[in-house]
C-alpha cells in the first residue's frame, strides 16, 4: 500500500479557489505517484493531449455522482441479475485502460498517463472494475482511490450494457466498503444520465477533506 501519510508529493498547481474561469490551476510538473495522489487530494486532476505540457484543472462547480444515487435501471438490474455478466476486481487492469484509451478522434490517455496509471495500481491507489461474457471483455471502469474517496476516471464498452455493469457493480463495491464521495469531474450527458449533479467547488473541497482522511477504507475486502 502506498504510504499516504508523509508522502508530500511536488505541488504545481495553485489554490482551486485561484483557478481561471475554466478551472485551469497550473501548467507542468510531473506524474509522480506522489505528487498525483497530493494533486487528487486538494482537489486538483491531470488533463491534457499528447504534445501538450502537463495541465491541471479543479473546475468549478464539481462533479459528482452520489454513491447512493447511482441510476440503475430495471432492465439493467434485470440483466446484472441474469448472470449473463461475470465482473471482476484488478483482474485486468491495463486491459480496461487500454480499452478507456482506443476513442475515435484521438484521447487524453496520452503514453505518459498510462504510465501513470500503472505505475498508480502496482501501489494499489488505481484499480478497475471489468465486466466479461465468456473470456470476451465487454466493459470496465478505472479510478483513483484514496481514504474514502474514489475518482472515476473513465470507462469503455465492447458489448452493450458492458460498461454500465461495471459501473453498477463498481458503486455496489464503494457502498459495500465504506466509501464517502464519488468523483467524475465534470458532467457529461452520459454521467447525467447515471446520475450525475454538479456541486459547489468549495462543498466537494470540505467533502474531499473528510473522504481523503477516512480511515479503514480498503477497495478490497
Amino acid at each position: 500500500m502506498f504510504p499516504l501519510d508523509g508522502a508530500r508529493g511536488a505541488r504545481y498547481w495553485l489554490d482551486p479557489e485561484d483557478s481561471d474561469e475554466w478551472g485551469l490551476v497550473g501548467v507542468g510538473g510531473d506524474l509522480e505517484p506522489s505528487t498525483m495522489v497530493r494533486a487528487y487530494s486538494e482537489g486538483v486532476f491531470a488533463w491534457f493531449n499528447a504534445g501538450d505540457p502537463i495541465l491541471w484543472w479543479s473546475p468549478e462547480p464539481r462533479a459528482i455522482i452520489e454513491l447512493d444515487a447511482l441510476h440503475v435501471s430495471r432492465r439493467l438490474a434485470r440483466t446484472m441479475r441474469s448472470g449473463h455478466f461475470r465482473v471482476s476486481f484488478d483482474e485486468a487492469f491495463d486491459a480496461v485502460v487500454d480499452g478507456c484509451a482506443d476513442r475515435e478522434g484521438g484521447t487524453w490517455i496520452t503514453a505518459s498517463m498510462k504510465q501513470m496509471y500503472a505505475a498508480m495500481h502496482k501501489l494499489g491507489i488505481a484499480h478497475s472494475v471489468e465486466s466479461w461474457v465468456g473470456g470476451e471483455l465487454a466493459g470496465g471502469i478505472f479510478g483513483i482511490s484514496i481514504g474514502g474517496f474514489f475518482a472515476g476516471e473513465s470507462m469503455f464498452t465492447n458489448l452493450t450494457d458492458g460498461s454500465k455493469v461495471a459501473m453498477a457493480s463498481l458503486f455496489a463495491r464503494l457502498r459495500q466498503q465504506g466509501y464517502a464521495l464519488f468523483d467524475t469531474q465534470m458532467c457529461t450527458e452520459h454521467t447525467i444520465r447515471m446520475g450525475a449533479i454538479e456541486i459547489p467547488r468549495s462543498v466537494y473541497l470540505g467533502r474531499l477533506a473528510d473522504a481523503v482522511t477516512k480511515r479503514g477504507v480498503r477497495f478490497h475486502p
